[in-house]
């Protein structure tokens, strides 16, 4: 069941035809890999037209900027994430946190196009980011996102491992972090997995059923994705820093 606040935030949302994208820990929910999130987590194209209608509802939400920068295209663009916390009657406390750009992720507009549909009753159809979208954007510099990670696909193999499409188990073989599975896929799919070798490399510890190198390698794989997240935020924290003490 989603919580009568998200709840009230994504009626609000629709209500005022404001055009977004679910993601984060309600997006994770959705997926079968979390079970419950106190956030909203929103991706939204930055268009004037856009924001204008994300701006109204947020000011139905009686919703405040509780962190720099203020909701405007130029911060958004540039990977910001803007910060709110509603106060309207129904919402009280929610925190909803609005980005367009995520580092590893394509534009709003293709993002959109290969969004995921879901039907919440008493909401309606809300667009999710996609399975592969959703990840990508969870590799960050947090730990408590990599084990995530591998729940989501972990949930999707569960759901599909009977009759799997050629991209779910492409996305697989590149996306898993959970050694046995590896392992299992790339038996009943060696020649796929060879051909995807040049990609992911850690693939040949896979074929040769060798779980502990395998996990090794899973580990640096995730070292190296946290620390590229720390490069990418490195610039975008000292902006917000130097924002956060200019007189407003």
């Amino acid at each position: 069941m989603i919580p009568s606040p998200i709840q009230k935030a994504l009626l609000t949302f629709q209500k005022c035809s404001a055009q977004f994208l679910l993601m984060g820990g309600q997006a994770c929910i959705l997926y079968g890999a979390a079970e419950f999130s106190r956030d909203l987590d929103l991706s939204v194209d930055i268009d004037e037209r856009s924001l204008d209608s994300v701006s109204v509802a947020l000011k139905e939400l009686q919703a405040e900027t509780i962190f720099v920068p203020p909701l405007e295209a130029a911060a958004l663009s540039r990977g910001h994430a803007c910060h709110f916390r509603c106060h309207t009657p129904g919402a009280e406390g929610l925190r909803i946190d609005i980005m367009s750009r995520m580092r590893g992720c394509d534009d709003f507009e293709n993002l959109w196009r290969r969004r995921s549909v879901v039907h919440l009753p008493e909401i309606g159809d809300v667009g999710v980011l996609s399975l592969p979208d959703l990840v990508r954007a969870k590799k960050t510099q947090r730990e408590k996102d990599w084990p995530m990670i591998r729940r989501l696909i972990e949930a999707d193999v569960l759901h599909n491992r009977s009759t799997p499409t050629d991209d779910q188990l492409r996305f697989w073989f590149l996306e898993c972090r959970t050694p046995s599975e590896l392992v299992r896929l790339a038996k009943e799919h060696s020649q796929l997995c060879r051909l995807l070798l040049a990609e992911r490399p850690l693939l040949e510890q896979a074929i040769s059923r060798n779980e502990s190198f395998l996990q090794s390698a899973l580990l640096d794989e995730e070292l190296k994705e946290r620390q590229r997240d720390r490069e990418y935020w490195r610039p975008l924290r000292a902006e917000l820093e130097r924002w956060r003490r200019e007189p407003h």
